[in-house]
């Protein structure tokens, strides 16, 4: 008779135990879980920069006030006047040059190739401050570096619109998704270099 009621005991025993093993493994993932939750910034939170700048970043200075692009007018493409906080969308790269500046004729092709990697989620617009009688060979240029289209202040207006004014060209202002400045880089750099990808990729986390 104890051996039937101890046969008929095993299989209860064994389930007890699989479901207590079960409960324990469930009460450690969410442990990890917790854990994992609190090392990471939730919803993507603003990033800090300043550890980013370095390489090719090196002269990146994070800017200290999120402000938000200057009104300054410039001309689009078709040649109307828009202001850069009517180009809505993602992170915007806005690089500041002029076809007499030769650090910027050197980097405008990394700038391109940036724009080529981030199609939708990165906008690079390139705002010439040649004089309105070179237009058309700024916007040639330009047409050699394509997926930047053509921008253009004859005036030299944004370059000391901006707060504070740009020291010289070329000078590129990096601006979040909510079109707040968070940093700009005076001289040319590579723009396609690992150093600029994890600068703008880390905005991108942020939303």
């Amino acid at each position: 008779m104890n051996d039937v009621r101890e046969t008929q005991e095993r299989p209860k025993r064994g389930l007890l135990t699989y479901a207590l093993w079960s409960v324990a493994l469930i009460g450690a993932a969410a442990v990890l879980y917790v854990i994992a939750a609190s090392c990471i910034k939730p919803g993507g939170g603003p990033v800090d920069l300043k550890t980013l700048a370095h390489g090719q970043m090196a002269k990146l200075v994070v800017s200290e006030r999120a402000l938000p692009p200057p009104g300054t007018p410039v001309l689009d493409p078709d040649g109307k006047t828009i202001k850069l906080a009517d180009l809505e969308g993602p992170v915007m790269v806005v690089n500041l040059w002029a076809t007499w500046c030769a650090p910027c004729v050197k980097e405008m092709p990394t700038l391109a190739k940036l724009q080529a990697a981030y199609p939708g989620r990165l906008r690079v617009v390139a705002v010439s401050m040649d004089r309105a009688d070179d237009r058309e060979k700024a916007r040639a240029f330009i047409a050699e570096h394509g997926p930047l289209a053509f921008y253009q202040d004859p005036k030299y207006a944004m370059a000391f619109a901006l707060d504070p004014p740009a020291e010289g060209f070329p000078t590129t202002v990096i601006y979040d998704a909510k079109g707040h400045e968070r940093a700009r880089l005076s001289g040319a750099a590579d723009w396609n270099s690992p150093d600029a990808r994890a600068v703008v990729e880390a905005l991108m986390g942020e939303h």
